[in-house]
């Protein structure tokens, strides 16, 4: 299992008191509020800082991998609502739920999940962004030898994307085949895989097409070893202490924009094919009898639909995760129940063709 974020170290106060490992000041005011209570604190309220955080040591790692490739080259790092790096900063603004346990259980409960929520999610998502943060430094998509291995950043963004999930022409870091979604994407998608520490790049993507792309990004890096970046701005977008929406605005409309009151919706069908705890425990698991019909699953779905057997196994992992942490388990027959659930399947995957959600959503 991945470790999550951990929190930091606890530290002493002035007063002497204690303070706790979250955030590195006494317990924030909404801490001990029920869900309901804190959706309706402003996140300008929320008052959490990355100063003792657990995101402190992955900040310090990421700081440390650049250094050892001889990069001058430091970003900044913010809170704010989500992860993204500006046009034009050389920074990165790291969602505010990282910042302490309380916010990321908010999140799970909100969304599913807690993007970036361990330590190895945080650091590729990180390595990401600083990929788009170094081009904004050094001005490197100006550059023409980048464009032509990339594509022009001028090229507008899709608002949805098919992946093509056998390239050989981009490299595989973030989920979704991220690198495919936009010139900028690849870059800071390669930059990544180049930055990573054991990635084995080299040998990992010999006979790729993505190759000439991780050599130019490793023969540029080399130039700009011990370089001053071009831009020194510490600019900042959308802070968190500036953002005056409520968690409930914010969550709501974080799940229109991804479809996630449908993807809560799916609990209420689960929990009718399977059984919740405290269920017959001599009974297979949901994930564990979804994972071993996988195949035949998305294969069936795929004759029925039309659809591309990726598209149909991106939404059955994200249900069998979902199986797993409702700890639900069968309640029939295997048989019956994978009958049932081809048919639960199959009205998703409609659906989703329905919405254009069957595409990654940028």
């Amino acid at each position: 299992m991945a470790a999550a974020i951990r929190p930091a170290p606890a530290r002493r106060t002035s007063s002497g008191a204690s303070r706790p490992p979250a955030s590195g000041r006494p317990e924030p005011f909404w801490a001990g509020y029920d869900d309901e209570r804190l959706l309706d604190v402003r996140m300008r309220d929320l008052g959490v800082t990355l100063e003792g955080s657990g995101l402190e040591p992955l900040l310090e790692q990421l700081r440390s991998e650049l250094a050892e490739r001889g990069l001058e080259f430091r970003p900044h790092f913010w809170l704010s609502g989500e992860w993204f790096c500006p046009d034009g900063v050389p920074g990165i603004a790291i969602p505010f739920y990282l910042a302490h346990p309380r916010l990321a259980r908010l999140e799970e409960k909100q969304t599913l999940e807690v993007e970036g929520g361990t330590e190895e999610w945080c650091l590729r998502i990180l390595r990401h962004e600083v990929g788009h943060a170094i081009e904004n430094a050094f001005h490197l998509r100006q550059r023409r030898r980048r464009q032509m291995l990339f594509g022009r950043s001028s090229v507008p963004y899709p608002k949805f994307y098919l992946p093509r999930p056998y390239s050989r022409s981009f490299v595989v870091h973030l989920d979704g085949y991220y690198a495919q979604s936009h010139p900028d994407e690849d870059f800071a998608e390669t930059f990544a895989v180049w930055l990573t520490p054991g990635s084995r790049w080299k040998e990992r993507y010999a006979g790729w097409p993505a190759l000439r792309k991780l050599s130019y990004v490793d023969s540029l890096m080399r130039e700009l070893a011990g370089v001053t970046p071009l831009v020194q701005t510490r600019r900042t977008v959308d802070p968190l202490w500036r953002i005056d929406q409520t968690l409930r605005a914010h969550y709501r409309e974080k799940r229109r924009l991804y479809g996630l009151d449908r993807r809560k919706a799916y609990d209420d069908d689960l929990l009718r094919l399977f059984t919740a705890p405290p269920g017959d425990r001599e009974k297979p698991t949901a994930a564990a009898f979804l994972s071993r019909n996988r195949p035949e699953l998305r294969r069936r779905v795929a004759r029925a639909t039309g659809e591309y057997q990726y598209t149909i196994d991106r939404l059955l992992k994200s249900i069998i995760l979902r199986c797993r942490k409702l700890g639900l388990r069968l309640s029939r027959s295997e048989e019956e129940t994978k009958l049932d659930f081809a048919l639960k399947l199959t009205f998703y995957t409609m659906e989703l063709l329905a919405t254009g959600r069957h595409r990654v959503p940028l």
